[in-house]
């Protein structure tokens, strides 16, 4: 065997074995789709005000920031896209947990520290009679208990009677049920450039935030005016916690501690990297796809794949011979690239990718029956078997890279316009577009040459080698 030839079977080798290791196992590299796997549909509507009018660029900066939060989610291949003037239509494949993906994508996610100017007591659970041992007891107890929910309910209103007077106040409340009277806004979401989730020295789940400049001589400013005084931090007008500041803070750094759990903290750190949505949403509709669909999909996908591809098979061992033979063997390598294409760009699979694999086979058989009847062509103008195959190949080249150029332009555009299991099938059928040129002008070659000087008269019953 020639050193070159030697080296293609090598090549053919590390692609084949680097295929099967990206493969494998299946059920893990290769991500399914929402129509596959099942997730979450969520139709979401904006919601405009006088202030802040629902417009396309609205919507736009609406869907980039719903991007944003999604990706760094980790959700694979999320659809997100417009419906209408004021509709957006949200699908995450293979989400195990709805309701976190609902407050991700619903919240404002406005951030903003404020002074606390004055604050309601916290009011204690209302007395149970089964703690107390006489009727006379529960009755005094009930009694107190009410008058200091009196007296919270009426400070209540003289601040919110306050927070009218002066419009550099507001009033907002805390997730203790606790209601605030805050000063100005002194810094905001809009200073953020990072927020992580960390741990305190008791290990609960925090939020470090990191400021820019503008945010960094702000917060400076904040923690020097209010050293032994409460600084809220709000998030969607909610106070989430109502710290003292012990000293001036200038290092441009502060941390978000409240009652949340660590994936709850991720969620807020997501949201508060990604930005506030540019306007309020309602989530109009949530509809949850189980995977039985998507198993019954993949049984008849792959059950038509499997008809398919074994009636190709057995016309080309029909037609072909041993050319047939090898052609089988390179349509099944095109598969496994195709495959691999799919778990190394971590693209997913959905039932128009399924389609598309289909099709790949189609096109990828298609040209080895251009190379054969080439290379017979040759055959009967009297050329030796050797000169058939290498002009059979080269005259095929240009038929095969043409047709299958158009096709692969036609995918560029459906991937870039299209959205949902329309890219997935462009992606599908990009990667088999590749994989089929490759092993039917490459791989399929270096077998006939290969096989060509031990089985030439299986190969070419009807030819003669000649000198």
């Amino acid at each position: 065997m020639p050193r070159h030839e030697r080296w293609k079977i090598i090549l053919i080798l590390v692609i084949l074995i680097a295929s099967v290791l990206a493969v494998y196992p299946p059920g893990e590299k290769i991500k399914l789709g929402l129509d596959l796997k099942g997730g979450v549909h969520i139709l979401l509507q904006a919601k405009g005000t006088p202030d802040n009018p629902i417009t396309g660029d609205s919507i736009e900066r609406l869907i980039a920031v719903l991007r944003n939060r999604i990706d760094q989610y980790g959700v694979a291949e999320p659809v997100i896209q417009r419906e209408g003037g004021d509709r957006v239509v949200v699908e995450l494949p293979g989400l195990d947990d709805p309701e976190a993906a609902i407050e991700l994508i619903g919240k404002t996610a406005m951030l903003e520290f404020r002074p606390v100017v004055d604050v309601t007591p916290a009011i204690p659970r209302e007395p149970e009679r089964q703690n107390y041992d006489t009727d006379e007891e529960y009755q005094s107890a009930l009694k107190r208990w009410q008058e200091y929910r009196d007296q919270s309910l009426s400070l209540e209103e003289e601040l919110r009677v306050r927070s009218q007077s002066d419009p550099s106040f507001t009033v907002a409340r805390g997730e203790d049920d606790r209601i605030y009277l805050l000063g100005p806004a002194e810094v905001t979401g809009k200073h953020l450039t990072d927020a992580r989730v960390a741990f305190d020295n008791l290990g609960r789940p925090v939020v470090t935030l990191k400021f820019n400049k503008e945010g960094t001589d702000l917060f400076d400013e904040l923690s020097r005016e209010n050293i032994d005084k409460q600084v809220a931090i709000l998030l969607d007008g909610v106070v989430i916690s109502a710290p003292v500041v012990q000293e001036r803070i200038s290092a441009g750094e502060a941390q978000i501690s409240g009652r949340f759990t660590t994936d709850e903290a991720q969620r807020l750190a997501i949201m508060l990297r990604a930005g506030a949505l540019p306007v309020t949403v309602e989530i109009l509709e949530t509809r949850s796809i189980g995977p039985t669909l998507g198993a019954d999909s993949i049984r008849s996908g792959v059950k038509a794949g499997l008809i398919g591809a074994a009636l190709i098979f057995i016309f080309m061992i029909v037609y072909y011979s041993a050319m047939g033979l090898v052609a089988d063997i390179s349509l099944v390598m095109t598969i496994l690239l195709l495959l691999a294409g799919l778990a190394s760009f971590k693209a997913t699979l959905t039932l128009p990718g399924i389609a598309g694999i289909i099709l790949t086979i189609g096109m990828a058989v298609d040209g080895n029956i251009l190379i054969y009847e080439r290379i017979k062509e040759e055959l009967r103008s009297g050329k030796t078997v050797m000169a058939s195959i290498d002009t059979g190949f080269r005259k095929a080249f240009i038929t095969i890279i043409d047709a299958n150029l158009t096709t692969l332009f036609a995918a560029v555009f459906l991937f870039y316009y299209g959205t949902g299991p329309i890219r997935g099938f462009a992606v599908t059928l990009s990667i088999g577009i590749l994989a089929s040129v490759f092993c039917a002008v490459f791989v399929t070659r270096v077998l006939l040459r290969i096989l060509i000087s031990k089985r030439q008269k299986l190969l070419f019953p009807a030819s003669k080698e000649r000198s």
